[in-house]
């Protein structure tokens, strides 16, 4: 009895199922995935996922992934849909510069006035005889007050600690300096200054000179004061 052998499938046409002739594995690209009939087995200790949960680098319930936006929503640094503002970016804040200066956030402060023209720095009175008292030493608080008082308004100057690094050395220098700084900060304002640098001379009149000095300059500080807010006393 003769052996028939198998019927071979005609030329050009692919075994059903997707296997190959002879008993063969599919071929490339047809392997079956994990879990699957006939299919490779997780590495040891790895379990296959299960059915229904999304594979590795997939979010469930179509969420993007790392890095990806929703679908419809702007980016980082991309202005939101229909005309909405966009959130500020992250970084320094940004600093207000004061008037006067061009550079945000340096620089002293302006327009500062005292809040009265009264007492031991401002009223004449009280200051001469605190001077007569003190035989001078009160001068030098009394300068410290009025230049400081003059830089917080003006924005420049000596201010304080300098005037009474120079009442110290040589007073006669501030004779100059605030009727200076006075003048500067009336012309400022479009104002006519009742004091100017050469006002100063005045120190070549022992003790009377220092009086007419000192009345006119006082003068001058306190009509301004009051004319930018500051109590009369």
């Amino acid at each position: 009895m003769t052996d028939t052998p198998p019927p071979q499938p005609p030329s050009g046409e692919q075994p059903p199922g997707g296997q190959q002739p002879g008993g063969q594995q599919p071929g490339y690209g047809q392997q079956p995935g994990y879990g699957q009939p006939g299919g490779q087995q997780p590495p040891p200790g790895q379990q296959p996922p299960p059915p229904g949960q999304p594979g590795y680098g997939q979010q469930p319930g179509g969420q993007p992934g790392y890095g990806q936006q929703p679908s419809g929503q702007p980016g980082y640094g991309q202005p939101p849909p229909g005309g909405q503002q966009a959130w500020p970016q992250p970084g320094y804040p940004q600093q207000q510069a004061y008037a006067g200066y061009g550079y945000p956030g340096y620089g002293p402060p302006r327009g500062v006035v005292p809040p009265s023209v009264g007492g031991a720095f401002y009223n004449p009175a009280l200051v001469i005889l605190l001077t007569i008292v003190t035989c001078g030493i009160w001068t030098i608080p009394w300068s410290y007050r009025t230049h400081e008082d003059l830089k917080q308004y003006n924005g420049d100057g000596l201010g304080g600690a300098m005037a009474i690094v120079i009442a110290l050395l040589l007073s006669v220098v501030l004779m100059f300096t605030i009727p200076n700084e006075i003048e500067k900060m009336y012309q400022r304002e479009g104002r006519e200054s009742p004091v100017s640098t050469v006002w100063g001379l005045w120190f070549l009149l022992p003790i009377i000179g220092n009086f007419i000095w000192y009345l006119k300059v006082q003068s001058a500080l306190n009509e301004f004061w009051i004319s930018k807010g500051a109590r009369p006393e």
